[in-house]
């Protein structure tokens, strides 16, 4: 694969000076913001309680927030908890990043049939895209987001259907002042507070937002809803709640490139060791919100002279992302979660430049027997210089 590069898109164009200084979004006016959004023509959708976890829906307004809930996650253990809190946003991230919002589950890319002279003609199928505006998504989000432009949208070989949805969506960032007990986005460098890649970020009060602007949409949005300048005391509790949720997170991963060390290892018994734990259920890569594998296949209609041809997500866990030319190549557990934690970890430097891991913590919560990616590799390097 061809090493990608960042793109620049409408978020996080650099150079550009957009933002007036902090402005303050009370609570009873966070209702004004999401009205603003919807009046710009973009649907609408923010995280909400659904089947015990936080999920996004589409959402009217302030009321459908999960007000007063957080969550406690643990590896193998998610359950959302609702104490006496004003907050919308006290919780860590759900198993939905912003991946599938842009990287659809499963889409046509393009679709076949015969016209009437019995020739095949082919014709691409591209989105039915409207606008989108995103709250509350989270440092970690936005660095993955990062990630996939840098895989989607390189200048040779621009994915159509990634791009016209990403060239559609506007973010209003929220930082994390509640880290769960998996999170550990402060050692890879992505939060917990958001830096880029946003149109709007909001640093979550008891008495509402300390709200900033990221591109020249977010200001524009912060003119028309003309709000005040944050006061020095609420700039100043946002930045220490964030320096506390940064201190809280237990959880890391070294901040040095593993590369080297991670492929030194491949012969580690160690591999064995997690591969007698280990599911192969591909769990992990459904909530990672950079993992990107998909596989292409053929679907035929009910009419003979038809068929679509399909894009879904795939996972290095199953044995048929490993059957190359008559032979597999990954044939048992070990090899296949070998290959996910050694790419994702090191073979992503030379592809992108850093790792493919954003420290979000949900393939530790989300695992079904509780496999914990930092501890496997603390594992691995405990003889490493």
């Amino acid at each position: 694969m061809k090493k990608g590069r960042t793109v620049s898109t409408p978020a996080m164009r650099p150079g550009i000076d957009v933002s007036p200084g902090p402005r303050f979004l009370a609570r009873e006016a966070l209702g004004a913001l999401i009205d603003a959004l919807r009046g710009q023509g973009s649907s609408v959708i923010g995280p909400t309680v659904r089947d015990g976890a936080i999920a996004y829906e589409p959402i009217d307004g302030p009321d459908a927030l999960p007000a007063g809930w957080h969550a406690e996650q643990a590896p193998g253990r998610y359950s959302m908890q609702h104490g006496g809190s004003p907050r919308q946003f006290a919780w860590a991230n759900g198993p939905q990043a912003l991946k599938p919002l842009l990287f659809a589950p499963r889409e046509s890319l393009w679709r076949s049939a015969r016209d009437a002279t019995g020739r095949l003609a082919f014709e691409p199928v591209l989105p039915a895209v409207r606008p989108l505006a995103v709250l509350g998504a989270r440092a970690c989000d936005l660095a993955a987001l990062a990630l996939h432009d840098a895989h989607f949208m390189p200048a040779q070989a621009v994915d159509p259907h990634y791009a016209a949805r990403r060239a559609a969506m506007f973010i209003v960032a929220i930082d994390c002042s509640h880290p769960a007990d998996t999170c550990f986005c402060a050692s890879t460098g992505d939060g917990p507070d958001a830096r880029a890649g946003f149109d709007v970020a909001l640093a979550e009060l008891d008495e509402g937002f300390v709200a900033r602007s990221g591109s020249e949409r977010g200001a524009a949005l912060f003119d028309g809803l003309h709000l005040p300048p944050a006061s020095a005391d609420q700039i100043q509790a946002a930045a220490a709640e964030v320096q506390a949720a940064r201190l809280s997170q237990r959880r890391h991963l070294p901040s040095r490139d593993l590369q080297a060390a991670l492929t030194a290892r491949l012969d580690h018994p160690r591999w064995n060791e997690v591969a007698t734990r280990c599911l192969a259920c591909g769990n992990c890569v459904a909530v990672c919100p950079t993992c990107f594998c998909s596989r292409e296949a053929e679907h035929a209609t009910l009419e003979a002279d038809r068929a679509e041809h399909l894009r879904e997500w795939d996972s290095c866990f199953t044995a048929a992302h490993g059957f190359m030319h008559g032979t597999q190549v990954r044939p048992d557990v070990r090899t296949r979660y070998r290959q996910w934690l050694t790419h994702k970890l090191a073979t992503w430097h030379a592809q992108y430049g850093r790792s493919g891991c954003v420290g979000c913590g949900r393939c530790i919560s989300w695992c079904p027997v509780g496999i914990d990616l930092t501890a496997e590799v603390a594992a691995l390097l405990e003889d490493a210089p």
